[in-house]
């Protein structure tokens, strides 16, 4: 039995916690915060339930095994998410990719030949991706190898080319159907992964009914039934390494020794900040995390709303609105634009639309979200409190005047609000400028030299990533699966 301490109580800690505890280990989840679940946590105001961060998940075999392993699928409501994508011209509800083909060929008549020409190619990507998802039966199998070799080569070929950079081949960079297309996925995402996006974000889309804080309890609460530590408001100030291992952590000033010390926690700080000896990572390495760009953050407006939820579901139609009203100008990159909020990508979510106790009673919960320029505005005003909160409120008023373009007289229906920025992310998650989904999408500021495989071990011996920092792609399902790998190399 080895004693191993985990840095951070999100889906990663949470997941590495359950399975080394199974498997017998003594374990301590160290959770700077007063409830676990990191960017899955969420959190109430008023009766009003609200996400913290993550809304949503894709990759659910990956994820609906690792909780059958665990024994508490059954008690955790999964459900599918599907999502209205909505522009001043194109209104489509995406229930399967087919309702995002047809819906473009009828919004774009005009632009026929480059469509067949677009799809045309990402159907040959679709094609093998299913291809090597599916279960494999004897005759599978034998053709799954001459399939694999066909999609690496096809994933090499876009691999380091953006979404931008594919969508531009096929439509005028000035037409609307290249601004949405390229705003399906990640901000700048691999072409690599365009089919992988599609499949997740249409047809393999999944939230938790009762809020996903629900499922970090249920993780939580089996933890501790196997006989796991959970240490609630407990920040880890220090990784203590000794003759070149990690050999425990210091928390609230005191020495917790352990044989494995595996951090879910965010990689620049673990490597720039707790670690306690520098001289054991390899020249130049301090100096690549430092430099290594992350994934964007989000603004995020809160609201509780006096409004009754049928009323909700004939405005929005479905609990998830990928809004674009194809502002020209609009520019995730340019952190110096105080007019970005009037130009930017929004999305409307809705929690209590997906399960009535997620408000009071005739009441409807709304989240507005936007993904935002890195530093915007100076980091939002270096440090100014007036400033921040000058800039926040200008953020937030905006985002819900324009929303009332998916919701009318929003602004009569307010009851509640609030707001959060990238800082605010930060603050909480411990994730570098509030990063979503740790490092970037962008396949020429990758970290890893690729974005296929995960990544567990690190410079220092006994200390292991068990997060979604330990893949490029991030997420949900790297956070699952990095545990599992961890639990692998700890008998």
């Amino acid at each position: 039995m080895s004693k191993i301490a985990v840095i951070g109580a999100g889906m990663g800690g949470l997941m590495a916690g359950n399975l080394l505890a199974k498997k017998g280990h003594k374990v301590t989840i160290f959770e700077s915060h007063t409830t676990p679940g990191g960017y899955t946590a969420g959190f109430r105001r008023k009766g009003y339930y609200f996400e913290s961060g993550t809304l949503s998940f894709e990759s659910s075999p990956v994820v609906f095994s690792a909780m059958k392993e665990l024994g508490v699928y059954d008690k955790i409501p999964f459900v599918r998410q599907y999502s209205r994508f909505l522009t001043n011209t194109f209104d489509c509800n995406l229930y399967s990719i087919d309702d995002w083909r047809k819906g473009l060929y009828s919004a774009y008549p005009a632009e026929k030949d480059n469509l067949d020409k677009y799809w045309a190619e990402v159907d040959k990507m679709l094609k093998l991706f299913i291809a090597l998802a599916k279960p494999r039966n004897f005759i599978k199998r034998i053709i799954f190898f001459p399939n694999m070799m066909k999609f690496m080569r096809s994933y090499r070929k876009y691999e380091k080319m953006t979404v931008t950079e594919f969508t531009q081949r096929y439509f005028d960079k000035n037409s609307e159907l290249f601004f949405l297309l390229k705003e399906m996925g990640y901000p700048d995402m691999s072409a690599s992964i365009v089919a992988a996006a599609l499949i997740a974000f249409i047809d393999d889309y999944w939230t938790v009914k009762t809020g996903m804080q629900s499922w970090a309890d249920v993780l939580a609460n089996n933890f501790r039934n196997l006989g796991g530590e959970l240490s609630l408001k407990s920040r880890v100030e220090k990784i203590i390494t000794k003759d070149g291992a990690a050999v425990g952590v210091v928390c609230k000033g005191k020495e917790y020794p352990a044989d494995y010390v595996l951090s879910a926690s965010d990689y620049k700080k673990t490597f720039l900040s707790l670690l306690d000896d520098k001289s054991l990572l390899p020249e130049g390495f301090l100096e690549k995390v430092e430099k290594a760009a992350v994934s964007e953050g989000f603004f995020t407006v809160y609201l509780g709303l006096n409004l009754r939820g049928e009323k909700l579901q004939e405005f929005m139609k479905l609990p998830h609105v990928m809004y674009y009203d194809l502002k020209s100008g609009y520019d995730l990159y340019d952190s110096s634009d105080k007019d970005f909020f009037e130009k930017c990508a929004l999305w409307l979510y809705s929690t209590s639309m997906f399960h009535e106790t997620n408000a009071p009673a005739g009441k409807s919960s709304l989240m507005i979200q936007s993904p935002v320029p890195l530093h915007w505005m100076n980091n939002w005003g270096n440090g100014d409190r007036e400033i921040y909160k000058q800039l926040k409120n200008k953020a937030k008023k905006t985002l819900i005047h324009r929303a009332s373009a998916v919701i009318p007289n929003l602004e009569e229906y307010i009851e509640f609000e609030d707001a959060a920025t990238p800082l605010t992310y930060e603050r909480y998650t411990h994730n570098t400028d509030g990063a979503t989904s740790a490092w970037s999408w962008n396949p020429k500021k990758w970290f890893y030299k690729d974005g296929y495989n995960i990544r567990v071990t690190t410079p220092v011996k006994n200390l292991l990533i068990c997060s979604c920092w330990a893949h490029q792609m991030g997420g949900i399902p790297t956070a699952i699966q990095a545990p599992h790998k961890c639990a692998e190399l700890i008998k």
